[in-house]
């Protein structure tokens, strides 16, 4: 083989050699761009899924903070004082959930209740106290803002409305007038913070306590009430 031959072959050698590294360059510019184009899509999915709240289901009904209301039952405000025993100011930063309790105190008020939460804060005997009193005449007492915990339902205080409803007798059954304040206010609480059916509870749901009594000892009684909210929801409810 002569020398320019020789040189010939050595120039096609060194331009397949280029051709060579150019396309495995190519190749892993290409992997890259695929992986970082993969990433991108999973961080846009992520954000996406953390910002949309998923429409919460209660019965039929899709219901969503940002999208679903119900009219505001009437609500008079009677804020308990702060202190340490009913009111301990602490910010309630999510809510998660709606419990539902009962006095257990035939026959007494909206207010007589409210006044016995103030009164801790003199008495010192217990901790105790709720978002709302519901009275017998359906009658509905705000005694903390939703903003604030209340001293009602254990570990779940934390991130939970608490409801309190008057009773005539010892059978623990909510009349007329306070089962359909109680109807309204929970669906009010549930579109206004995107809750559904899973997330309205008893007291005993959390505890174990025989609270609200009649709820407890009638399971019947109780899936009625969650369904009559979801009618009222159905029927009421508004997109915003």
């Amino acid at each position: 083989m002569t020398e320019e031959e020789l040189r010939a072959r050595e120039r096609i050698e060194r331009s397949k050699a280029r051709r060579q590294k150019q396309l495995r360059m190519n190749i892993l510019m290409c992997a890259g761009l695929a992986v970082l184009t993969i990433i991108v899509i999973v961080m846009l999915t992520a954000m996406m899924r953390r910002d949309k709240k998923p429409a919460a289901n209660f019965g039929d009904v899709q219901t969503q903070k940002s999208d679903v209301s119900v009219p505001m039952p009437v609500v008079k405000q009677d804020l308990l004082p702060l202190n340490p025993y009913s009111r301990p100011g602490t910010a309630l930063t999510e809510v998660n959930g709606v419990v539902i309790h009962y006095t257990a105190n035939p026959g007494t008020t909206a207010k007589q209740n409210r006044n016995y939460f103030a009164g801790l804060a003199e008495s010192h005997t217990t901790s105790a106290s709720s978002h709302y009193v519901i009275g017998l005449e359906g009658e509905i007492l705000q005694c903390i803002p939703c903003e604030e915990i209340a001293y009602a339902s254990k570990e779940r205080n934390v991130d939970t409305i608490a409801i309190e409803c008057c009773i005539e007798n010892d059978s623990g059954r909510f009349n007329s007038q306070t089962y359909d304040a109680l109807v309204q206010l929970t669906a009010w609480l549930v579109c206004r913070y995107g809750l559904d059916s899973e997330d309205v509870l008893r007291h005993y749901d959390v505890t174990g306590k025989n609270c609200p009594k009649y709820y407890v000892e009638n399971e019947s009684s109780w899936r009625l009430f969650k369904s009559d909210v979801w009618e009222y929801i159905k029927k009421e409810g508004r997109s915003l």
